[in-house]
């Protein structure tokens, strides 16, 4: 096996091209066996492994330095790098991350996972090269859905004002996480169609050289490409044609569904876990489609991941102009929200927690100045969400819940949710944002309103004395089992669904100082500036004691849930233990 004998990429400089296609089917087979277990970006990654392979063939990474956007296409440029075993080795899989990470390898720059930002990092280190008067080439690898992002926009304006090495791959396989949506992506399909001919040239316009590979599969073609440009003395682009999945006919044939896999069987695709019972995605889906049938005003936002809210392609066919898809722009995204809302359209945007880092200043400046009444839907905000570091959704409260105008709920079961979804598309006062709870569909165990707009006011469920517990969103459960274990040590606690994180409910907070000794809050997010420290602001010099219980600051990776938990003391066992030392202080 000719991957036997690869341990760096100077180890694939001496192969012939026929050696190298060898070694693109080796990759390629181990690929599908570790991502077939774990899971992982299929289509991404079977797509690039030829380019992976051409640009180590012609480069001399480390000394050039090649910066992957997004960076989950990554796994052949690890295997390359020194780190096969971890794609070889079942006991070894854990050992990297899905991302390129400088940690793990002197050839990876940057932890990158969120996309558009390759050409601005490159060219960042290529003017840091030229001020301390290096030689190296700089690459920037960037695939043709990320190029909707702005950022994209922004890198391949100023690039031209460096005058110097700097070499951006564009990998064109016509699919961002699902279709491509916008004119940046039929002016590409007349480059395509052009052979790279066509008059119209937006790199060449910018002030690149522009050059097109039509098979980016073809490792003889791509080396050629690359040599080309190699060592070039002004900045350069170089259009590659890949096909996403290629080398699995299942992932050619359903792009969307082989962006990102679970564990599959490999003779049929299917994957190995199935999801069962209700799932928020679902609910919303079936909730929207139906509010769209009934309300033309209505209309459905996605910045590339439609799935989040269940947006099949077919689904999406459907409903027609009530739904768009803007690509990886999520600041726009937010924009046209706002105007919609100005407009007097009912919008509904929604995205993955971490994804709205992105938008902050729109959502802050366009639709919380303005005031404008448009619904934000905030996906995986939980510890239980996804957890790669590039991807976490823990820190929201903190982002969101202190921007003025804006309401951020908080609902803790699929009854809440739809109340709070139907009050919030249909008022017209305020931007409002929900939190989906993450940690399972539960049905309501108490009253749920219609009504939110009596801003702040919680919901006392349980009316006890000594003890309130104030339980956000997705952890109310949690709640419940602490207050449930409090009544067995004899303590009938008060339990608190605040709903509300972006306030607090002064008046009932002045009501628990009458008999009540210890306050806690439960919030499935990081506690610094987070939601239980404004209950502990308010309570300032009173009597109360106030115990916040949340995810300490950090970037963490990979990590297990329950563990997390365990070591933020969120468990009901260890809030009781900490309650219990508290009362007894007293």
């Amino acid at each position: 096996m000719i991957l036997d004998t690869v341990n760096s990429p100077k180890d694939i400089k001496g192969l012939s091209n026929a050696e190298l296609c060898t070694l693109a089917e080796e990759i390629r087979h181990f690929l599908l066996q570790k991502m077939s277990i774990r899971g992982g970006h299929f289509g991404s990654n079977f797509g690039m492994v030829e380019a992976t392979i051409a640009l180590h063939y012609v480069f001399d990474s480390p000394e050039d330095k090649i910066v992957f956007d997004v960076s989950h296409q990554c796994y052949t440029h690890k295997i390359l790098t020194g780190r096969k075993e971890a794609f070889i080795d079942p006991e070894k899989y854990s050992d990297v991350s899905g991302y390129t990470n400088p940690d793990e390898s002197e050839h990876d720059l940057f932890n990158v996972g969120h996309t558009s930002t390759s050409v601005s990092l490159a060219c960042g280190l290529a003017k840091a090269r030229d001020l301390l008067g290096g030689t190296e080439n700089v690459i920037a690898v960037i695939g043709d859905g990320s190029l909707s992002g702005g950022e994209a926009y922004e890198g391949l304006d100023f690039a031209h004002e460096l005058n110097t090495n700097l070499i951006i791959v564009v990998n064109d396989n016509q699919m961002s996480i699902a279709e491509n949506h916008g004119g940046l992506y039929q002016h590409l399909e007349s480059l395509r169609n052009s052979d790279g001919k066509a008059e119209n040239n937006i790199f060449k316009a910018l002030g690149f050289a522009y050059s097109y590979v039509k098979n980016g599969n073809s490792i003889a073609d791509l080396i050629a490409a690359f040599q080309r440009v190699k060592d070039c003395k002004s900045p350069a682009v170089v259009h590659i044609c890949t096909k996403k999945g290629n080398g699995f006919a299942f992932a050619e044939q359903a792009k969307e569904d082989w962006h990102w896999r679970p564990p599959f069987y490999v003779e049929t695709g299917d994957t190995r876990r199935h999801l069962t019972g209700e799932n928020y995605d679902t609910i919303v889906c079936e909730y929207l489609i139906d509010k769209m049938k009934k309300d033309p005003s209505v209309a459905t936002i996605a910045a590339a991941v439609p799935l989040t809210i269940g947006f099949t392609e077919e689904i999406r066919k459907s409903v027609g102009k009530q739904f768009m898809d803007v690509g990886i722009a999520e600041e726009h995204a937010i924009a046209l929200t706002a105007g919609i809302a100005r407009g007097g359209g009912k919008p509904v945007f929604a995205t993955h927690s971490s994804f709205y880092q992105r938008a902050y200043d729109q959502i802050s400046q366009e639709l919380c100045i303005n005031c404008l009444p448009a619904t934000l839907l905030v996906r995986n905000a939980s510890v239980w969400g996804m957890n790669d570091i590039t991807h976490l959704g823990i820190f929201d409260i903190p982002l969101l819940s202190n921007i003025p105008n804006l309401i951020y709920l908080a609902p803790t079961n699929k009854q809440e949710y739809l109340a709070m979804l139907e009050w919030s598309i249909e008022q017209r006062e305020h931007p409002v944002a929900l939190r989906i709870p993450r940690n399972g569909v539960h049905n309501a165990n108490y009253p749920v309103d219609t009504d939110y707009s009596q801003l702040n006011q919680f919901q006392v469920c349980r009316k006890g004395a000594d003890v309130a517990i104030i339980a956000l969103g997705d952890f109310f459960q949690l709640g419940e089992e602490t207050a449930d274990a409090l009544k067995q040590l004899g303590i009938q606690s008060t339990l608190i669904n605040p709903r509300f994180i972006t306030g607090v409910d002064e008046q009932l907070l002045d009501e628990l100082k009458t008999d009540h000794r210890l306050v806690i809050t439960l919030e499935d997010g990081i506690l610094s500036g987070g939601f239980g420290q404004k209950i502990a602001a308010y309570y300032g010099n009173a009597a109360v004691k106030v115990l916040n219980f949340g995810l300490k600051k950090e970037f963490i990776d990979r990590y297990d849930p329950a563990q997390v938990l365990l070591e933020n003391r969120l468990t009901a066992g260890q809030i009781v233990e900490d309650v219990k030392a508290v009362l007894n202080q007293a």
